[in-house]
C-alpha cells in the first residue's frame, strides 16, 4: 500500500484553506438567508403598495356603487309596498328593459376605463377630456336607437310570456324610466373620467348625498303626493340626474385641470373607431349583465309565474347590490392594469390584477356565509308575503353560490377592460353565457322539470363557472411586457396634439 506523505510546511496553508473555505460558505448561506428575507420584505411591500393603490380606487367605487344601486333598491322597496304586481312590474321593466340597456350602456362606458386608463398611465393628459366628450356622443346616439325597446314595453313582454298585468304595468314604468336611460350615457363616462386620474372621493360623496335626497323623494312621491308606482320611477329619475349634474359640475369647474379644458371640436373626429372600441366593450359587458335578466325573463314562463318572478327578483336584487363591489373592483383593476401597461410595466399589471382578484373572493366569500345565515331575513325588506319569503329560503343557497362565482369572474373582466381585450372576451361570453349557459339551464329546469332551481343551477355552472375558468387561464398565460408594449403603441395610435381651441 502506498503511503500519503504530508509536508509539514503545507499543514497551516490548508488549515487556512479550510477555514477560509467554511467561512466563504457560511456566508454564501448568511447571505442567501438575507436576500431570501429581502424577497419576502420586497413581496410584502409590494403587496402593501398595490393594496393602497387598489383601494384608493375600490373604497369609493364601491361606497358610490351601492349607493346608486340602493337607490334602486329603495324604488323597488317602495313598489313591493303598493303590491305584488306593482313590485313586479317595477322588476321587470328595471331589470329587464333598463337592465338590457344599462348592461350595453355600462359596456360602452368601459372603453373609456382602457383608454383613459392608459393614457394616464402614459402622461397623455389632454386626451382623456376629449375621449369622454367622444364617449357621450357616441352613447347618445346609442340611447336614442334604443327607444323603441321602451316605447314597445309592454308588447315585447307579453310576446316573452309574461302576464298580462304585469307586462302592462311594466310598459308605464319603461316609458316613465327613458330620462334614467339617458342619465347613464353621462354619469357613466363622468365617472370612468374621474376615476382614471384617481379622483374618487367626490364620486362617493356625491353619491351618499343623492342616495339621501333619493329616499326623501321617493317618500313625497309615493307617500304624500300619493303618486304610486310612477312616483317612484319619476323620483329615480330625478336622483340619477342629480349624479350627473353632481360629477359634471365638480369635473368643468376646477376639479381636473389637466384633463377637461372645456368642450372640444375635436371630439367628433374618430368617431367610427371610438364607435367600434365601445361597442366591443358593451357587447362585452352586456352579455354578461343581460345573462341574468334572461334568468328572470324564463322564470316567467314556468308555474306560479308571478311568485316565481318576485322571489327571483329579490334574489337578484340582492345578488345585483353585492354585485357593486365586484362592479367596483372591474373599475378599479381596469384603471390598475391599464396604468401600469400604459407605463409599460406588464408585470406590474399582472401583479395588479392577482391582488385585486384575491381581495374581490375573500370579500365575496364574507357576503356567501352571510346570505346562509341571514337567508329567512334579508327579503322581508321587499315582500311580507308568506309564500315569496318561503320560496326566496328554498332557492337561497343559489343566491350564495352565484355571489361567490361573481366575486371573481368580473375582476378577471377588469383585466380584460385594462387590457383592451374586449373583442375577444365578447365570443367567450356568447360561447359560455348563450351557447352552453342557457341551453343547459333550460334543459335542467324546463326538460327535466327541476324548475327555477335547474334553470339558474344549469345558468351558473354552464355560463358563469365555464367562462370564470376560461379567463382566469387567459389571464394566467398571457406575455404580460408584451401586453405593455401593445398598450404603448395603442395610446400612441389613439392620441392627438394637444386641443388647438375650445368653445
Amino acid at each position: 500500500m502506498g503511503s500519503v506523505v504530508i509536508d509539514e510546511n503545507r499543514q497551516p496553508l490548508l488549515l487556512a484553506e479550510v477555514i477560509s473555505a467554511n467561512w466563504l460558505l457560511e456566508n454564501k448561506i448568511k447571505r442567501s438567508e438575507d436576500e431570501d428575507d429581502e424577497d419576502d420584505e420586497d413581496l410584502k411591500t409590494r403587496v402593501w403598495i398595490e393594496t393602497k393603490k387598489l383601494w384608493h380606487i375600490v373604497g369609493p367605487a364601491i361606497f358610490s356603487r351601492i349607493g346608486t344601486y340602493s337607490m334602486n333598491i329603495i324604488t323597488q322597496g317602495f313598489a313591493g309596498h303598493l303590491g305584488e304586481v306593482e313590485l313586479a312590474a317595477i322588476s321587470i321593466s328595471n331589470t329587464v328593459i333598463v337592465g338590457l340597456s344599462f348592461g350595453l350602456i355600462l359596456g360602452m362606458a368601459s372603453a373609456l376605463e382602457t383608454l383613459c386608463g392608459q393614457a394616464y398611465g402614459a402622461k397623455k393628459h389632454h386626451m382623456i377630456g376629449i375621449y369622454m366628450q367622444r364617449s357621450w356622443i357616441v352613447i347618445t346616439i346609442c340611447c336614442i336607437l334604443l327607444l323603441p325597446m321602451y316605447i314597445f314595453a309592454t308588447p315585447i313582454l307579453k310576446a316573452l310570456g309574461q302576464p298580462n298585468d304585469v307586462a302592462e304595468l311594466s310598459g308605464v314604468v319603461a316609458l316613465w324610466f327613458i330620462p334614467l336611460q339617458f342619465s347613464f350615457a353621462f354619469q357613466f363616462t363622468i365617472q370612468r373620467f374621474l376615476q382614471s386620474q384617481l379622483k374618487t372621493a367626490v364620486i362617493a360623496w356625491i353619491s351618499l348625498a343623492v342616495l339621501a335626497i333619493h329616499t326623501a323623494i321617493s317618500w313625497l312621491f309615493v307617500y304624500k303626493l300619493k303618486l304610486g308606482i310612477v312616483g317612484a320611477a319619476v323620483a329615480l329619475d330625478i336622483s340619477w340626474w342629480l349624479l350627473v349634474v353632481g360629477l359634471f359640475i365638480y369635473a368643468a369647474c376646477g376639479g381636473c385641470p389637466e384633463t377637461w379644458n372645456g368642450f372640444s371640436i375635436q371630439a367628433f373626429s374618430g368617431l367610427w373607431e371610438f364607435f367600434r372600441l365601445s361597442a366591443s366593450a358593451g357587447v362585452m359587458l352586456c352579455l354578461e349583465n343581460w345573462y341574468y335578466r334572461i334568468l328572470i325573463l324564463m322564470a316567467g314562463y314556468l308555474q306560479n309565474a308571478t311568485l316565481t318572478v318576485d322571489a327571483l327578483s329579490i334574489c337578484m336584487n340582492i345578488n345585483s347590490w353585492e354585485m357593486m363591489i365586484p362592479l367596483a373592483f372591474i373599475a378599479a383593476t381596469g384603471i390598475r392594469v391599464a396604468n401600469e401597461l400604459g407605463a409599460g410595466r406588464g408585470n406590474a399589471a399582472k401583479f395588479a390584477a392577482v391582488i385585486s382578484v384575491i381581495y374581490s373572493t375573500m370579500i365575496g366569500l364574507v357576503f356567501c356565509i352571510l346570505v346562509m345565515i341571514f337567508q329567512q331575513k334579508f327579503a322581508l325588506f321587499f315582500s311580507s308575503n308568506f309564500d315569496v319569503l318561503k320560496f326566496v329560503n328554498k332557492i337561497s343557497y343559489l343566491l350564495a353560490l352565484t355571489i361567490l362565482l361573481n366575486s371573481i369572474q368580473p375582476v378577471l373582466s377588469g383585466v380584460a377592460v385594462g387590457s383592451g381585450w374586449q373583442l375577444k372576451v365578447a365570443y367567450i361570453n356568447l360561447g359560455c353565457y348563450y351557447i352552453v349557459g342557457v341551453p343547459l339551464g333550460i334543459v335542467m329546469g324546463m326538460v327535466l322539470h327541476n324548475g327555477l332551481e335547474g334553470l339558474w343551477a344549469g345558468m351558473i355552472f354552464g355560463g358563469t363557472a365555464l367562462q370564470t375558468i376560461i379567463l382566469a387561464f387567459i389571464t394566467y398565460r398571457s406575455d404580460w411586457e408584451g401586453e405593455a408594449r401593445k398598450a404603448r403603441m395603442h395610446v400612441e395610435k389613439w392620441s392627438e396634439p394637444p386641443p388647438v381651441s375650445q368653445s
